[in-house]
């Protein structure tokens, strides 16, 4: 075995990562991502359900009425509210914890601003893509690569560096 086949057996080493799965409440894919990724034996943060009794932070449980919030009532609640707080502690100590952040597209704002945050501590990003609500983002080139399924993913996360990008490319006309 030469020396350049052996650095590239050893990058393949299967490592059990710390993951962060971020992605939207809607998101109906996202509970089997963290299925799949436990399954592989990776640890894995769960925002639905953060820690045993816990599903997760719901504005609701701030005020039913939440959606009808004006500005200044967002603001007051998001920085007074004890349940926010708590919220945003256990994701953002989780962000802190983790080697690893999975977006799992389409998801929103919180899950792009946890992949930023990622991204700029130089944790390992990949991005799930979907061919729902697809649009290109520039700014996913921060990331480690993409990826469109779980099998793609398990595969990806199984090297050092999750330099992944699995989608072919289009033939050049």
């Amino acid at each position: 075995m030469t020396t350049t086949s052996r650095a590239v057996c050893l990058n393949r080493i299967s490592m059990k990562r710390k993951i962060y799965v971020a992605s939207s409440w809607r998101n109906k894919l996202q509970p089997r991502v963290v299925a799949a990724l436990r399954a592989e034996g990776h640890e894995v943060y769960d925002f639905r359900n953060p820690e045993p009794g816990n599903d997760g932070f719901h504005w609701s449980a701030i005020d039913r009425e939440w959606k009808y919030w004006n500005l200044r009532q967002y603001v007051h609640q998001i920085e007074t509210h004890a349940v926010a707080a708590a919220g945003f502690k256990l994701d953002r100590d989780a962000l802190n914890w983790c080697d690893t952040l999975v977006l799992v597209s389409p998801c929103g704002r919180s899950a792009h601003l946890e992949a930023g945050y990622a991204c700029g501590q130089g944790k390992d990003v990949v991005f799930m893509l979907s061919e729902e609500n697809f649009e290109p983002e520039l700014m996913y080139l921060l990331g480690s690569g993409f990826v469109t399924n779980t099998t793609e993913l398990c595969i990806a996360l199984r090297f050092k560096r999750a330099k992944c990008t699995t989608i072919g490319y289009p033939d050049a006309a």
